[in-house]
C-alpha cells in the first residue's frame, strides 16, 4: 500500500462529474455472501478508506432548514461483486500496485467478536491464505480499471 494516496485540495472539484476525478474508488465484495454480511464488509472497508485517503469526502451539505449532513464521497464509489478467487487476486494486484490504497476485510473480521481475536487470527494466517469478504481500492483510474477489470455492480 502506498504511504499517501488522496486528492490534493486543487484536485477537489465538486462541480465536475465523478468520472472527471483523478482517482477512482471501488469496493469489491464477495458475491457469495449473504446481503447483511456483504453490506457490513463493504461499509467496514469504506470506513477504513475514508480515514486513509485524503480529500475523499466532500464538504458537508446544509439543508434549507440549516441542518448539516456530513460530507459524502464527492468523486463517487462503485460497489462491485466478484468471486472469492477474484477478490483474492484483486487484493494481491492492488497491494502490489504503485500509488494505490487498499483496505481489505479478511473473513476473520466477521468470524470473531473481539477485535484482539481478529488481530490474532490474522497474525496467525499467511497473507496468501487469508480469505477476504471485501476489498476497497483507490488509485489512478486506469490502474484501478486494470485491477478490477469489468466486474458487475453488486
Amino acid at each position: 500500500m502506498a504511504d499517501l494516496i488522496g486528492f490534493l485540495p486543487d484536485d477537489v472539484d465538486t462541480a465536475a462529474p465523478t468520472r472527471a476525478a483523478r482517482l477512482k474508488w471501488v469496493v469489491v465484495v464477495d458475491e457469495s455472501l449473504p446481503a447483511g454480511i456483504a453490506a457490513n464488509a463493504a461499509i467496514c472497508t469504506a470506513a477504513a478508506t475514508a480515514s486513509g485517503v485524503t480529500g475523499l469526502l466532500g464538504p458537508d451539505a446544509v439543508d434549507a432548514d440549516g441542518g448539516a449532513h456530513p460530507g459524502l464521497p464527492w468523486a463517487g464509489v462503485s460497489v462491485l461483486r466478484a468471486s472469492a478467487e477474484q477478490l483474492t487476486a484483486i487484493r494481491a494486484k492492488a497491494a502490489a500496485a504503485d500509488d494505490v490504497f487498499v483496505a481489505d476485510m479478511p473473513a476473520a473480521a466477521q468470524l470473531t467478536r473481539v477485535y484482539d481475536e481478529y488481530l490474532d487470527a490474522v497474525a496467525g494466517t499467511a497473507s496468501d491464505a487469508l480469505p477476504y469478504y471485501a476489498v476497497s481500492v483507490v488509485g489512478p483510474r486506469n490502474r484501478v480499471d486494470r485491477i478490477v477489470g469489468r466486474l458487475a455492480l453488486l
